[in-house]
């Protein structure tokens, strides 16, 4: 299926302290997005910090923004303390001596470009961004970039005419990028935007001169309008939300600022659950999974480890009618467009190593399956690199991943968990149970609830998940007592 004629709708799930965001090409999940009350991410937050080291043999420096970890700045990512100073060719600052940019115990004004991930800390920069629904505002940079998926020339050259215009009419420091939803747009739309930018920019500079050294300065918007500002395409024809709170929410954000979407939302109120629509929340489980299957009979097993991501293709029991070298062709031409979906619904991120088959001969099919695998990444809004196909019929590329991965966020490594190695996650485990409360009460009629679970499920729920509890019963009006049972693993529950 051709691009053009891809279909989307984005489907927004809200229960106490969760809320989830799920993107559909025509009724196929393709990305997941999940944000919790008690670990918002922290991407695009900008933040008065305090330099706790400086490190000259790695030309870092540890930055404490008043998180549980220090997190890290690397000297490409520090502004010089002139703005005119000498730029590369690709429009970042020449990279000076970290001793000559920072010291220690010197405040700096920061923000995140990676979530911290695993034992790491965040990531950050001091070239600030600010993103609306056409640009993004770099105020310590100049000029105008465009989006790599804008391809028509003539377009290029309008936006960056109008924009370079534009930018000359308001005479104030600052660089811009054009989104790719800007294609098409007037330039009354891009001059708005930029001016919205400008105020907001102000604001977050009023607010560092009064902020204390490790403190939030700006946080970004919260996931049900990050969604509008930064997922909604010309493809996305509705997006259902099954809260009226959010709903109202995202409907005066849009009437506000976006109303070309206004149309697009829809209340979700049918009683069956929104992420029943398409198999969404068993596409999900089927996400966590070592093992994908094929419609052919084959198979790709994908190992995520701390170091690197393998992903194995096999033709399973399918030899085919044909030949050996048609049958592999034609299970890696299905496992191309399978991998590059699950890299995206997994959040697979960092090297990534692919084993199309040494027994993979002839030439032209080689070339046929790099191409498909080319194409069904081109949809993929994270920065991605594949290399060409090697002697050994590996393929090696990197994916540019700023948060965890959909495993790291739902679960934890386990020693008991059937050889999966890892298992649901006590706080993931409360949201199933909500889910499942609210799932039950619109499909029958009960008196009470009452939940059996692992201790220390248990405990989190009486305990940081004591707010949730109490506005599931508000919601749907019935008392939910909890019981331990010490013979239940971490992830089951009744």
């Amino acid at each position: 299926m051709t691009e053009a004629s891809s279909k989307e709708e984005i489907l927004i799930n809200v229960t106490p302290r969760e809320v989830r965001a799920a993107l559909l090409e025509n009724g196929v999940l393709q990305e997941i997005f999940i944000e919790r009350a008690g670990r918002r991410g922290l991407i695009s937050n900008i933040y008065n910090g305090r330099v706790s080291r400086v490190l000259p043999g790695m030309q870092a420096a540890f930055i404490d923004i008043g998180l549980e970890r220090t997190a890290f700045l690397h000297a490409s990512d520090i502004a010089p303390p002139q703005v005119d100073e000498p730029v590369n060719g690709n429009g970042t600052a020449a990279v000076l001596d970290i001793r000559e940019l920072i010291r220690e115990n010197q405040e700096v004004l920061v923000q995140v470009v990676k979530d911290p991930l695993g034992t790491k800390g965040a990531r950050l920069t001091t070239f600030m961004t600010l993103p609306s629904r056409f640009l993004v505002l770099l105020p310590l940079s100049s000029g105008v970039g465009i989006s790599t998926r804008i391809e028509g020339e003539q377009e290029r050259d309008r936006l960056r005419t109008d924009m370079e215009e534009i930018l000359a009419e308001d005479d104030e420091p600052g660089g811009v990028i054009v989104r790719t939803v800007a294609e098409g747009v007037s330039r009354d739309a891009l001059r708005a935007d930029l001016t919205f930018l400008r105020k907001l920019w102000s604001a977050v500079q009023l607010q560092c001169s009064k902020a204390r050294a490790k403190s939030l300065v700006h946080e970004d918007l919260s996931l049900p309008i990050r969604v509008l500002r930064d997922m909604v395409s010309s493809d996305v024809e509705r997006i259902l939300v099954d809260s009226v709170p959010v709903f109202e929410k995202m409907q005066a954000f849009t009437e506000r600022f976006l109303p070309e979407l206004t149309p697009m939302l829809e209340l979700y109120e049918r009683r069956r659950p929104i992420f029943d629509l398409h198999a969404t929340e068993d596409e999900i489980k089927k996400a966590l999974g070592r093992s994908v299957s094929l419609k052919s009979g084959g198979y790709v097993i994908i190992d995520q480890t701390e170091a690197m991501t393998t992903i194995d293709v096999n033709t399973g029991g399918y030899v085919g009618h044909r030949n050996l070298e048609e049958t592999i062709f034609r299970t890696n031409l299905e496992a191309a467009v399978t991998i590059a979906r699950q890299l995206r619904l997994r959040n697979l991120g960092g090297i990534i190593i692919l084993d199309f088959f040494i027994d993979m001969e002839v030439a032209d099919h080689r070339e046929r399956v790099m191409q498909v695998l080319e194409q069904s990444m081109a949809r993929d809004h994270a920065k991605y690199q594949i290399t060409p196909l090697s002697a050994l019929g590996l393929i090696e590329m990197t994916r540019k991943r700023t948060r965890e991965s959909l495993q790291h966020v739902l679960c934890e490594d386990c020693e008991n968990c059937e050889a999966r190695g890892f298992i649901m996650t006590a706080e993931t485990v409360c949201f199933e149970i909500f889910r499942e409360v609210i799932r039950q009460h619109r499909q029958f009629e009960f008196d009470g609830v009452l939940v059996l679970a692992h201790q220390e499920v248990i405990d989190l729920l009486l305990d940081e998940e004591s707010n949730g509890l109490t506005e599931i019963e508000e919601q749907i009006g019935k008392s939910i007592r909890l019981q331990p049972e010490s013979l239940y693993l971490k992830d089951q529950f009744d």
